[in-house]
């Protein structure tokens, strides 16, 4: 059986660093929300006066998922694989929570571009005149990119937003053996992947990669939908 997973990327000098969070259990329930951006708010207008096509938008719609993973250590421990059964055995599922607590951080953006910011930035400096400040360029902290893989046909760059954790029993030395994690993820949108492209090229593209074929795999399905629906209205099928 296929399981889900976040896969992170740590930005380095050459091919960005993966690290795949895979969900012992998959949630037997998942909330997956849209919303239409409103051009009328967006330009601050009062909604129903704004001229032009009133369909028009800004963008492409928000995205959201919302799901609860279950961690067992006992789980691992019986499945008797090496690495993961130790790592249960010595520190429960912490090693799993912490894994996803860390996709809430910030890490240092792609070294290249923060080297040559620095240097950007001192160079600014020595030809300002005295006394006066200058803006730095050096690129902020930024969390890492993250895939959200359900199954084949859906793989979206997201954000971790919102996260959750209850743990529910303790080996004797108190680390959670049993826990429960709740996530919340928005989509990153094309006009947001533009950006991180600006940011780390790499990471960028592969987030904007994984936006396009899901974005494809989904018109794709509505045609098939189309097809069934002509198909229904002829008494075929």
């Amino acid at each position: 059986m296929l399981k889900g997973a976040l896969v992170s990327y740590t930005p380095t000098f050459l091919t960005p660093v993966p690290t795949a969070i895979v969900f012992q259990f998959n949630p037997e329930t998942m909330t997956h929300s849209w919303a239409q951006p409103d051009r009328a708010a967006d330009e601050g207008m009062t909604p129903g006066t704004e001229a032009g096509n009133p369909l028009a938008v800004p963008g492409m719609p928000s995205e959201e998922f919302e799901l609860t993973v279950m961690f067992d250590s006992n789980q691992d421990i019986g499945d008797g694989v090496p690495v993961s059964s130790q790592l249960a055995e010595l520190s429960g599922v912490y090693t799993r929570l912490a894994a996803l607590e860390m996709l809430l951080y910030p890490v240092a953006s792609d070294p290249l571009s923060q080297l040559l910011g620095q240097a950007s930035a001192a160079l600014s400096q020595i030809g300002s005149d005295a006394g006066t400040a200058c803006q730095s360029d050096v690129p902020d902290s930024i969390v890492p990119v993250v895939l959200f893989v359900w199954g084949a046909y859906r793989i979206v760059p997201v954000r971790v937003i919102a996260l959750t954790i209850t743990e529910r029993l303790y080996d004797d030395v108190l680390n959670p053996i049993h826990a429960e994690a709740q996530l919340r993820l928005r989509v990153l949108t094309p006009a947001e992947l533009r950006a991180a492209r600006e940011d780390n090229k790499v990471l960028g593209a592969l987030a904007t990669a994984a936006y396009t074929y899901t974005l494809g795999v989904r018109q794709l399905d509505a045609l098939a939908n189309l097809g069934d629906v002509a198909l229904s209205a002829l008494g075929i099928g």
